[in-house]
C-alpha cells in the first residue's frame, strides 16, 4: 500500500470493530427487506427478474421466450433462470433481493482482494455501507432483481483470477457471465490488449457452447438474432429509451437530432478505447492496472450501448472504489464523486424528479465517470509493490504498519 506517513488510508485498513460490522448488516438488511416490501404480492422478485423468470416458464410450456421483446438475454439465461420459474412468486419476491445483495457483496470483496484489502479492514465495511446506502443505483438492482448482478460480480473475480495469472480462468468467467447477459463482452478486448489468447478463446467458447446447447431445446432457435438483436440495435421501445442513460439516447431528449447524438456516443466510445489501451500499455505494476482498464473498456460501452441503465454503473464502480487506499486512484480524484452526487439517495433535483427523468441525471455520473477513467491513461499511478510509478523513475514508497 503506498500512503503517506499521515494518509487516512492506515486507518482504512486496520480491522473493522464489531459495531461497524453491525451497521453494515443493518443497512443490508434494512435494503432488502425494502425490496420485498415494494415488490407486488405475486411477482417473481422485481420487474427485471421477472421477465426472465416468465421466459422460462414460457419455454417450459412449449413457447418462444422471445415473444417477450423485453427478454434481452442470450437462451442459455432460459436454462439458468428454470430453477426459479419452478419456485412459487412469494418465494422469489424474498429470495431475488437477498440474492442480489450476497452478490453485490461478492463483487466488493472481489475487488477489495483485487486491490489486496482486507475483507476484515474498516474500508471494506465502510465501502460497502456507502454503495448500499449512498449510491441510489444499488438499492435500484435489488428492486428489480436485474441479472446485472451476474456481469457486477463476474468482472472483479475475472480480473482478481487475471491478477494472479490465471487468466484462462478468468476468460472463462468472462464467458459464463456473457452466456447469462452478454453485458461485459467489452471486456474480451482486455484480454486482446494482454495478447491472452487462450483466455479470449475461453470468454468466447463458453457463451458460444452455452447458448449453441440452449438453442437447440428453444422452439425458435434462432429468436435472440431474428428478435432480441434488432430491438436492441434501433432501440426504438418508448418505455425502455425513458429510462437509457446513454448520451445516444439522452440527448435527441434535448432536441439534438438523432443522427448527431449518436455520432457523438460513437466518438466518445471509441476515445474511452483508446484511452483504456493507453492505459493497459503504461504497464505499471499493480492491480490499478487491470482494473482501471476494465473500467474504461466497460464505460466506454455504456457511452453508446443501447438500453444503458443506472445499475450498469454497479459493473464498474466497486472496482474503481475498492482502489481508494492507493495513492494516485481513481477514487481519489475530485471528479470521481463530483459524478456520484447525482445518484444520492433522497437527493431531489428541480425538474428532474419524475422516474422518467433520472436518465439525465444518470447520464451525466456516466459520462463524468468516464472521463475520470479516461484521464488516468496517462497519469502516473502507484503501484502494489510498494512504490510510486512516475513517468520517468519508480520511487520507494514507506506503507503503513497497518495489516492488509
Amino acid at each position: 500500500m503506498r500512503t503517506g506517513k499521515n494518509d487516512i488510508s492506515g486507518w482504512l485498513v486496520r480491522p473493522a470493530s464489531g459495531h461497524l460490522w453491525a451497521v453494515l448488516g443493518t443497512v443490508l438488511a434494512v435494503t432488502v427487506a425494502h425490496a420485498v416490501r415494494v415488490t407486488p404480492d405475486g411477482a417473481d422478485g422485481g420487474m427485471d427478474n421477472a421477465i426472465v423468470v416468465r421466459a422460462a416458464r414460457t419455454w417450459l410450456a412449449g413457447g418462444s421466450p422471445y415473444d417477450d421483446p423485453h427478454f434481452l438475454y442470450f437462451p442459455s439465461a432460459v436454462l439458468a433462470a428454470a430453477p426459479q420459474a419452478l419456485l412459487p412468486p412469494g418465494v422469489l419476491r424474498v429470495l431475488a433481493p437477498c440474492a442480489v445483495t450476497v452478490l453485490l457483496a461478492l463483487a466488493w470483496a472481489a475487488a477489495l482482494r483485487l486491490h489486496r484489502v482486507s475483507l476484515r479492514s474498516r474500508f471494506a465495511v465502510l465501502g460497502l455501507t456507502g454503495l448500499a446506502a449512498g449510491f441510489a443505483p444499488f438499492g435500484h438492482l435489488v428492486r428489480l432483481g436485474n441479472w446485472t448482478v451476474t456481469a457486477a460480480v463476474a468482472l472483479p473475480l475475472a480480473l482478481l483470477l487475471a491478477g494472479r495469472g490465471r487468466w484462462t480462468a478468468a476468460g472463462a468467467v468472462i464467458g459464463a457471465a456473457v452466456a447469462l447477459k452478454p453485458l461485459l463482452a467489452p471486456v474480451c478486448l482486455l484480454l486482446l490488449f494482454a495478447g491472452r489468447w487462450r483466455a479470449l478463446a475461453a470468454a468466447g467458447a463458453v457463451p458460444a457452447l452455452a447458448c449453441g446447447a440452449a438453442a437447440l431445446l428453444m422452439p425458435d432457435p434462432a429468436g435472440f438474432v431474428t428478435r432480441t438483436l434488432p430491438f436492441l440495435l434501433h432501440g426504438d421501445d418508448g418505455f425502455v429509451r425513458l429510462y437509457e442513460a446513454s448520451p445516444a439516447a439522452v440527448l435527441p431528449r434535448l432536441g439534438v437530432p438523432g443522427a448527431l447524438a449518436q455520432g457523438a456516443a460513437v466518438a466518445a466510445a471509441g476515445a474511452g478505447v483508446l484511452c483504456a489501451y493507453a492505459r493497459w500499455r503504461r504497464a505499471d505494476p499493480g492491480p490499478a492496472r487491470l482494473a482501471e482498464t476494465a473500467a474504461g473498456l466497460m464505460l466506454s460501452a455504456f457511452l453508446v450501448s443501447r438500453p444503458s441503465y443506472d445499475h450498469y454503473l454497479l459493473v464498474v464502480l466497486p472496482l474503481l472504489l475498492a482502489g481508494l487506499p492507493y495513492a494516485g486512484a481513481v477514487a481519489r480524484g475530485p471528479w470521481f464523486w463530483i459524478a456520484l452526487v447525482p445518484q444520492l439517495p433522497g437527493l431531489t433535483w428541480p425538474w428532474l424528479e419524475s422516474g422518467q427523468r433520472r436518465a439525465f441525471k444518470d447520464a451525466f455520473t456516466l459520462c463524468v465517470l468516464a472521463v475520470a477513467v479516461a484521464r488516468r491513461s496517462g497519469a502516473g499511478t502507484v503501484d502494489g509493490d510498494d512504490h510510486a510509478v512516475t513517468g520517468r523513475a519508480t520511487v520507494p514508497v514507506r506503507a503503513p504498519a497497518a495489516p492488509f
